[in-house]
Order: C-alpha cells, then sequence, then structure tokens
C-alpha cells in the first residue's frame, strides 16, 4: 500500500485490459482504492461496445449500483431496453442492480467512468477483478498463475460460480481436464446460466465431448 497521501496518474499511463471488444482501464488496482469500485471504458471506434450488457446481480457482480461518466466522446446506453444518449459530460446513474444495462460509443475515442459500490455495505474487491487478473495470465499461457488469481478469489468468495467457470476454462486449457469438469459441475449447480456461457465458450472445446461434460 502507498504511504504518500495523495497520487496522480493520467488515464494514459494505467494498464489498460482487454474485456471482450472493449478496454477497461484498471483505476482500482493502479490505485490500489479500497472504498470504492471505479474502472473506466475506452471505445477507439464509433460503434464499438463500451459497456458490455449485464446486471449486478450475475454470477461475479456485488449488487452494486453504478454512476457512468462519459468522460471523452459520445455513448448510447441501453438501460432496461430504454435507449439513453450520453454525450460528454453526462452522468447516468444505475440505481437498481436488477436493472440491465450496456452502451455502445457514439464517437471513436469515446471513454466513460464507472463508480460502483454496494449501498449500505463497505467496499470488497469483486470477484470479477479476481478473473481479470487472472485471464492476463491466461493471455500469456501462464496457467499456473491464472490458477492462483482464480483460488485467491474463491478464498473470499467460496463456491462463487464465476469464479468456478472460470478456473475450469483455465484448468482446460491447461489439459487438467479433470479438474475442468468438477469445477464446471460445481459452477452449474451453483447459477443455471453458467450453462449458457459453457456452450459457446471456446475454451472448453478440449472437454466438451468428455462424458462428464455438465449441458
Amino acid at each position: 500500500m502507498n504511504d504518500k497521501p495523495f497520487e496522480v496518474a493520467h488515464i494514459s499511463s494505467i494498464e489498460t485490459v482487454a474485456a471482450g471488444g472493449r478496454v477497461r482501464v484498471a483505476v482500482r488496482e493502479h490505485f490500489d482504492i479500497g472504498a470504492f469500485g471505479v474502472n473506466a471504458f475506452f471505445a477507439s471506434r464509433a460503434g464499438d461496445e463500451l459497456i458490455e450488457e449485464h446486471d449486478e446481480l450475475v454470477a461475479g457482480a456485488l449488487g452494486h449500483e453504478e454512476l457512468y461518466f462519459v468522460a471523452s466522446g459520445r455513448a448510447t446506453f441501453t438501460i432496461n431496453g430504454e435507449t439513453v444518449a450520453a454525450p460528454m459530460g453526462t452522468f447516468v446513474f444505475v440505481r437498481d442492480p436488477a436493472a440491465t444495462r450496456s452502451a455502445v460509443a457514439a464517437d471513436e475515442g469515446t471513454t466513460a467512468l464507472v463508480i460502483g459500490g454496494r449501498r449500505g455495505q463497505p467496499f470488497h474487491v469483486a470477484p470479477w477483478e479476481y478473473s481479470s487478473k487472472a485471464y492476463r495470465h491466461m493471455q500469456k499461457k501462464d496457467y499456473g498463475a491464472a490458477r492462483g488469481a482464480f483460488e485467491e478469489g474463491l478464498a473470499e468468495y467460496p463456491g462463487d460460480a464465476s469464479l468456478l467457470y472460470n478456473l475450469a476454462c483455465s484448468e482446460s486449457l491447461a489439459g487438467d481436464a479433470a479438474a475442468a469438469l468438477e469445477h464446471l459441475r460445481q459452477a452449474v449447480e451453483r447459477d443455471h446460466r453458467v450453462k449458457e456461457w459453457a456452450r459457446r465458450d471456446k475454451d472448453l472445446d478440449p472437454i466438451r465431448d468428455d462424458p462428464a461434460f455438465p449441458l
């Protein structure tokens, strides 16, 4: 933990993480913020996904309220089916964790800052951040380090379906079929939506034809 009373960083100096078609700027990790969740997402082209479609009740989330701020460019949000135009300088607050939200960039170079937390509760690092840490190892084919990151998350969130599922994906790619099948089975038991993820996930192709594949 940094003992300095403050820190300054330009967005270009903060580590970025590929997140589907988006780029996540790892703001919380960079500053080691422990009071609230915060990230930025960047889309280089108009029409690119900026915020993936999700709610805050899905596996890996913690029921956060979320505040979005369009820092550059323009975005088009869709919240529970309603379209919201958000030019630069616009705040979009999604109060209901069950609300489905997503956004696409309307201009090239659109950046959105996202701040989240659960009302009335202290902040905890969400399960998806452990997965994001592990993905960086998976991209380098360092599956041992990836497994360590997932297990670190599971120590904090025992039985979390998203962590179990992603651990199974890393084990599948590493050639540990027995462990992958067992963790995938546990993930399916905890969240039925895992079955839909597994149907189209190429990471699971090495174990898909196994009779124990839980679909």
